[in-house]
């Protein structure tokens, strides 16, 4: 009885051990970030190097939760990047393909595409359908999210974009992730503070080109946020540029994280950390 007790329970464990599971890679939930430049983050990054950036902040947020497995979130983008480009381009194969142990894939493209794609809404909607197929070719195991774009252009080119993401998720039996409703809540509070500054530096006047030279990059201005708006906020365009800065792109990394988390308590199961023994 107790040979077959025991010859039970090594089949039974050897089963457990050999089948896929979820969160297993160097015991870490593994999640994909794809997108273009509001997903990259290219200028907060040069200004403000040491982060933490979007996908460090995800991290941190929900490993913060004690009832979450250990999380590790990898930021695949690209600025000016389309989903055809993502593609032509070889860049998902080398450093989309072959990652192991993905859980979940965040997918946010559409406003590169709507500028630069030839017929837009016939080849968006197809490029969104292949890179899905090819995701599920390579990832079989991952939960595939696809995102709508932040308030970037205006409202109802976003619609637009926003809508045939939603056709697509439909027909893929996806679940979409609206970040645009936060985003457009927390720009309420200040519409310019959460995006950068980048300005063309000939069009400031000369002398100011001195010292303003340590925050030259190439031939514009960059600033994280409104520092220097007192002096330069009257010039046309100075805050046109409406790519996120830090605390754009930790608005993006909050909402993400109150999406996934509850996803992950479902599919993801762990038991609480214990609480600490409190000292007598």
């Amino acid at each position: 009885m107790m040979k077959r007790f025991l010859l039970s329970t090594l089949l039974g464990l050897a089963f457990l051990l050999s089948g896929p599971a979820l969160g297993e890679h160097e015991g870490k939930v593994r999640i994909l970030l794809l997108g273009d430049s509001t997903t990259e983050g290219s200028v907060p990054r040069r200004l403000k190097p040491e982060g933490p950036h979007f996908e460090e902040v995800m991290e941190q947020l929900l490993n913060g939760e004690d009832d979450l497995p250990p999380c590790e979130v990898i930021n695949s983008s690209q600025s000016g990047e389309t989903i055809k480009r993502l593609f032509d381009s070889g860049r998902y194969d080398k450093k989309g393909a072959d990652l192991e142990g993905i859980d979940y894939i965040f997918i946010r493209y559409g406003i590169n595409d709507k500028a630069k794609r030839e017929n837009f809404p016939v080849n968006f909607v197809a490029d969104f359908h292949g890179m899905i197929e090819r995701l599920r070719k390579d990832h079989p195991g991952a939960l595939i999210i696809p995102m709508t774009v932040i308030p970037f252009s205006s409202e109802e080119v976003s619609k637009e974009i926003n809508d045939l993401i939603r056709e697509v998720a439909h027909h893929e039996k996806l679940e979409v992730f609206d970040i645009y409703p936060r985003y457009a809540a927390e720009l309420e509070k200040g519409y310019n503070m959460l995006n950068y500054r980048r300005y063309p530096i000939a069009k400031i006047p000369e002398k100011y080109h001195e010292w303003l030279q340590p925050r030259v990059t190439g031939d514009r201005v960059e600033v994280m946020g409104n520092e220097l708006d007192g002096i330069f906020g009257h010039l046309p365009g100075w805050t046109s540029d409406r790519h996120p800065n830090l605390a754009g792109y930790n608005v993006i990394a909050d909402e993400s994280v109150k999406y996934l988390a509850p996803i992950l308590r479902k599919r993801n199961p762990v038991k609480a950390k214990a609480a600490e023994p409190v000292a007598k």
